[in-house]
C-alpha cells in the first residue's frame, strides 16, 4: 500500500524552510504523495460544525498561518522531482473555476505531471460568507465547476453553460500533461461525498476516518460505483485515519484502500523536520524493519 503524508501548509509546516525539509525527506524516504489542505478563512468563534471531529471543532487555531495549497505545493514541486502532490482538499465552490483550472494545470506542468486535484464542498458558512459565495447549493456548484474545468482542460476553445458559470469559446492554457486528464479526487466522509467521488472523480479521500468505519465507507463507495457503471478499482482510495496504527495496514489494504495518508504536524526546525519524516517512514512505510 502507498503511504502519503499530509503535513504541509499550516503553522510550522507553513515555513518555507520546513516545507523544503519535509518535502525532500518525504521523497527520499519513500512517501508516495504530499497532501496540503485549504482554508481561506477561519474565525475565532465559529457556529458551523466541523465534521471531522467528535466535538465539532477544528483543532487548528484561527490565528495560525495556513498557506494556499496550490502555492505551497508549487514550492514543494520545485524542491522535489518524484514525489506526487495533492490538494487535500481545495474547497472548490469558494473559487472561480476558470482560475482554478488554470492554476491546477500550471502546477501539473511545473511538477511534470505529479499533481492530483483534491476538492471538497466545504463546511464553514462563515468562510463562504466572507468570500461572498452562497453556502447553500455548494454541492451543485462543485459538480458544475468540475464539469466546467474538465471542459477547459480538454477543449480549445472551450464553451460551457451552467447554473453558476458560463463561458464561450475561450482558451485557457496550459493544459494538464496527461492528455487533459488531470486526476481529481473528492474529499469528505458523507454519503454525498462518496456519491460525488463515484460519479465525477478519479478517487476518494476520506479524512480523519475511524479505522473501524473504513470498510463501511468503502462499501458505500463501491455501491455508488456500481450505480454509475464503474468498478471500485477504477478509483484511488486514500484514507487518513483518526486512530490508526501500522497494525491496521493489512486490513485497510484488504478493504480496498490504495493509500494511507499520515496526518501530522512537523517540528519547527528543518533538521528536526527531516528527522521526524524519517521516523514516520520507519513507522508507516517499513513497520517491520
Amino acid at each position: 500500500m502507498r503511504v502519503g503524508l499530509h503535513a504541509l501548509g499550516i503553522g510550522d509546516g507553513a515555513r518555507p524552510e520546513t516545507i523544503r525539509a519535509v518535502a525532500t525527506a518525504a521523497e527520499a524516504h519513500g512517501f508516495a504523495r504530499l497532501w496540503c489542505g485549504e482554508h481561506v478563512v477561519l474565525v475565532d468563534t465559529p457556529t458551523s460544525r466541523y465534521p471531522y471531529a467528535a466535538n465539532g471543532r477544528i483543532a487548528v487555531p484561527a490565528d495560525a498561518d495556513w498557506l494556499d495549497p496550490l502555492l505551497a505545493l508549487t514550492f514543494a514541486a520545485a524542491v522535489t522531482s518524484r514525489i506526487e502532490l495533492a490538494s487535500g482538499v481545495l474547497l472548490l465552490p469558494e473559487h472561480n473555476p476558470v482560475l482554478v483550472a488554470k492554476q491546477a494545470a500550471t502546477l501539473d506542468v511545473l511538477s511534470a505531471g505529479r499533481f492530483t486535484l483534491g476538492v471538497g464542498v466545504g463546511w464553514s458558512a462563515e468562510e463562504f460568507a466572507a468570500l461572498g459565495v452562497p453556502f447553500a447549493g455548494r454541492g451543485r456548484r462543485t459538480d458544475e465547476y468540475l464539469a466546467a474545468m474538465r471542459a477547459l482542460w480538454t477543449e480549445d476553445p472551450a464553451t460551457f453553460t451552467g447554473e453558476f458559470t458560463r463561458f464561450d469559446a475561450i482558451r485557457v492554457n496550459p493544459k494538464p500533461l496527461r492528455g487533459g486528464r488531470l486526476p481529481v479526487v473528492v474529499g469528505g466522509n458523507s454519503d454525498a461525498a462518496l456519491r460525488r467521488a463515484a460519479t465525477l472523480a478519479d478517487g476518494w479521500y476520506g479524512f480523519n476516518v475511524p479505522a473501524a468505519d473504513v470498510p463501511t465507507r468503502i462499501a458505500v463507495l463501491a455501491d455508488e460505483c456500481t450505480r454509475q457503471g464503474r468498478a471500485l478499482d477504477e478509483l484511488t482510495v486514500a484514507v487518513a485515519l483518526s486512530d490508526g496504527t501500522p497494525e491496521h495496514l493489512a486490513a485497510l489494504s484488504a478493504a480496498g484502500v490504495t493509500e494511507l495518508v499520515v496526518v501530522d504536524a512537523p517540528p519547527p526546525t528543518p533538521e528536526a523536520a527531516a528527522t521526524w519524516v524519517a521516523k514516520l517512514a520507519r513507522t508507516w512505510i517499513r513497520p517491520d524493519q
